[in-house]
C-alpha cells in the first residue's frame, strides 16, 4: 500500500520514516563512487538560489523539485535523455535529505524502482569533502 493510501493524520517525520522504509539510502561516499562507475545518476533538486549560494555537484542533472517526474519518466513527454528506463538508479540530492526523501518515493510510485536519495542532502555530500563547483 502506497503511504499516500493510508489513512489518518501522520506528522511529516513520521511519513519521512514509512517512505524511507521503502528502499535503502545512500551516502556521500557511496553516491559519489556509484555515479563515477556509471551506476548512478545524481540529481539535484536543490532551487537556484541554494545552488548559486553553495555550488553544485560536478556531473550532477540539476532538476528543480518542481519539473522531477516529467523530466525522469522515462515514458513522459518530457523526459530527459538520461531518463532511459525504469531501471535507471537516480540518486536524487535535495539541500538536507528530507525534500530528496519524498522525492525518491514520488519516483518509486512512477515505476523507477532504483530511485533513492543522498543522507543529508548536498551539505552533507559538501561536509564529506567530494567535489563541488560554483554554480
Amino acid at each position: 500500500m502506497a503511504v499516500s493510501e493510508r489513512r489518518g493524520p501522520v506528522g511529516i517525520d513520521a511519513l519521512l520514516e514509512r517512505v524511507r522504509q521503502g528502499y535503502i539510502r545512500v551516502g556521500p561516499r557511496e553516491a559519489y563512487e556509484a555515479a563515477r562507475a556509471g551506476d548512478a545518476l545524481l540529481v539535484d533538486i536543490r532551487y537556484a538560489a541554494l545552488r548559486e549560494k553553495d555550488g553544485l555537484i560536478p556531473g550532477a542533472l540539476v532538476i528543480e523539485r518542481n519539473e522531477l517526474e516529467w523530466r525522469l519518466d522515462p515514458q513522459g513527454s518530457h523526459r530527459v535523455p538520461e531518463a532511459t528506463g525504469h531501471d535507471v538508479r537516480a540518486v536524487v540530492i535535495c539541500n538536507e535529505g528530507y525534500a530528496s526523501s519524498l522525492a525518491a518515493e514520488s519516483l518509486h510510485r512512477l515505476g523507477l524502482r532504483r530511485a533513492t536519495d543522498l543522507i543529508g542532502g548536498f551539505q552533507a555530500w559538501r561536509a564529506a569533502g567530494l567535489p563541488v563547483v560554483a554554480a
